[in-house]
């Protein structure tokens, strides 16, 4: 036996010991492919003739936009039904009696119910847009070419699939979007509307934020949460932004019971690890 078959039989072995092994079949896992080729049809299916050029004249637009729902939602059908079937794998009673693919319509069914709403939430933030950076002279260049705003549409994408229980993919849609844009969202982050990102990279958001209306964060902020024991992580980990708040590049806030009060500016670079009266403004003092 050679080197190379040798190594391949221990490589082996490790799959009998370890695990970790993605089996084909009914059962296998939402694969990352799967996921980015969703995440992108929803991008079209939200701003339709923006990244291909269709016709969208009444007739054409009312035609492709019920073929392409009925294709994403099977597609998307597929890849939930495998990621509740995995939670049941694990012994979560997650499926309900009418099994996992039942489960998994019921779902995407809700979803696309939501998909006008979502839109709504979009359209605020991309006003926020437009009023939040002189640069962004009209919403299509906003919507062509803002990491931002991409992070955001697909946060409230992810954000759906979290509330409604469904494991794996709402993480695998936000990292698929921090691959492309540096932002870094926990799906299960709370954000109200006219939510603004300027610039955006190295963003870090985590999964017990809540951020209120009316918000502008620029690159490099973190919501972050301070060190704790691993029987604690289901407690609110990560601060409240409130209304209309302000804050500047590298600032970073760490805590489950921080609370940054509403109308407050937060200057760049600053930690702080305690909570902020409304209407306040922090920096650092030379």
């Amino acid at each position: 036996m050679n080197r190379l078959e040798k190594s391949t039989d221990s490589l082996l072995e490790s799959y009998e010991a370890t695990g970790m092994v993605n089996h084909s079949g009914i059962d296998n896992l939402p694969t990352r492919e799967a996921i980015k080729s969703i995440v992108m049809e929803l991008e079209e299916l939200l701003f339709p003739g923006y990244l291909h050029n269709i016709r969208t004249d009444n007739g054409c637009l009312r035609n492709n936009t019920k073929e392409k729902v009925k294709n994403l939602a099977n597609k998307l059908c597929r890849e939930v039904e495998k990621s509740l079937s995995f939670s049941v794998r694990l012994g979560e009673p997650i499926c309900g009696h009418g099994g996992c693919r039942a489960a998994a319509t019921l779902v995407v069914d809700q979803f696309f119910e939501e998909l006008p709403k979502i839109r709504l939430f979009l359209f605020h933030d991309l006003e926020a847009a437009g009023r939040g950076v002189l640069a962004a002279s009209s919403s299509v260049g906003v919507i062509l070419s803002y990491p931002g705003f991409m992070a955001i549409s697909i946060h409230r994408i992810a954000h759906f699939f979290y509330l409604h229980h469904v494991p794996l993919i709402p993480r695998m849609m936000s990292e698929h979007i921090h691959r492309r844009t540096g932002i870094d969202i926990n799906p299960g982050a709370k954000i109200g509307e006219s939510f603004f990102i300027d610039h955006g990279t190295g963003i870090v958001i985590g999964e017990s934020t809540i951020i209120g209306n009316n918000v502008k964060l620029y690159q490099g902020v973190t919501l972050g949460a301070l060190s704790v024991k691993k029987e604690e992580s289901g407690n609110k980990r990560h601060p409240t932004i409130e209304d209309d708040v302000t804050i500047y590049a590298n600032a970073t806030i760490l805590g489950g019971d921080t609370v940054i009060g509403r109308g407050s500016v937060i200057g760049g670079s600053v930690w702080i690890t305690q909570s902020v009266p409304p209407n306040s403004k922090v920096y650092l003092k030379k």
